[in-house]
């Protein structure tokens, strides 16, 4: 008998954005397979047993996992955010995918989850509010020459642009070098927005124009977004500034 594989996001972190759907997967399974600080945030019973590794060890973990499913065990992989999200869920079905046929057989159950593009873009108004694409900055899985193309081509089309892995003590360059590049094409007073740990409570907000974003107020814990041409700022005494993308198209000139 297959065990059932749950993949749930905790959400930007804050326990009252985590869904009652992965909840309640959570409390269905015995075994939890994450990073250590996502598995942190859960409160597990004395019978759920979780398994803690790097952040950086994802197809390892959802092989572990998908083996433990096939055994019998209700298992959890624990992703934060969303897991379909540059998270465990693309890792689990790459596993699957080149894995053996058992691995094919367990019950799976992704459950969506919120993103930090979301939770960052609450917090100050709708950036999102038109087409709008996501990015990772990472260049583990793909070249730089790949990501930097993929800004430019965003930033031509007008698109908002949501910055994932901006930034980290391997690569402290690679933010500032996509600036350059979105610089280009874009006009100096768009919008960009540093959403660092929304909805924590070390959670900063910070918005500048793009002629003056600074990568130094990035680190990992951050989601950064661009906006278009099309993207407003609203001015308000007393209160922080709101920023979003109108729902139709004017033609904004860059």
């Amino acid at each position: 008998m297959r065990g059932t594989l749950f993949i749930v996001g905790t959400g930007p972190g804050n326990p009252a954005q985590m869904t009652p759907e992965a909840e309640n997967a959570i409390a269905a399974a015995t075994e939890f397979f994450g990073y250590g600080p996502y598995l942190d945030r859960l409160q597990l019973r004395a019978d759920q047993r979780r398994i803690a590794s790097d952040n950086r060890e994802e197809l390892d973990r959802a092989q572990a996992a998908l083996a433990r499913a096939a055994a019998g065990v209700n298992v959890c992989v624990v992703s934060g955010g969303d897991p379909g999200i540059f998270a465990m869920a693309a890792a689990v079905c790459e596993a699957i995918d080149n894995g053996p046929q058992e691995w094919r057989e367990v019950d799976l159950t992704i459950t969506p989850g919120v993103t930090a593009m979301l939770a960052v873009a609450a917090r100050i108004g709708a950036p999102l509010g038109h087409d709008f694409c996501v990015m990772s900055l990472s260049d583990n899985l793909k070249p730089w020459e790949v990501i930097t193309r993929r800004l430019q081509l965003a930033a031509e089309a007008g698109l908002v642009i949501a910055l994932y892995n901006p930034i980290s003590k391997a690569r402290p360059w690679q933010l500032g070098e996509a600036f350059e590049v979105l610089r280009q094409v874009l006009p100096a007073t768009v919008p960009v927005i540093f959403g660092h740990a929304a909805g924590r409570p070390d959670e900063r907000i910070e918005v500048m124009p793009l002629g003056d974003a600074e990568p130094g107020r990035a680190d990992m814990a951050t989601c950064v977004i661009i906006g278009s041409p099309e993207t407003r700022t609203i001015l308000r005494d007393g209160k922080h500034d709101l920023v979003y993308t109108p729902r139709s198209f004017t033609g904004a000139k860059r």
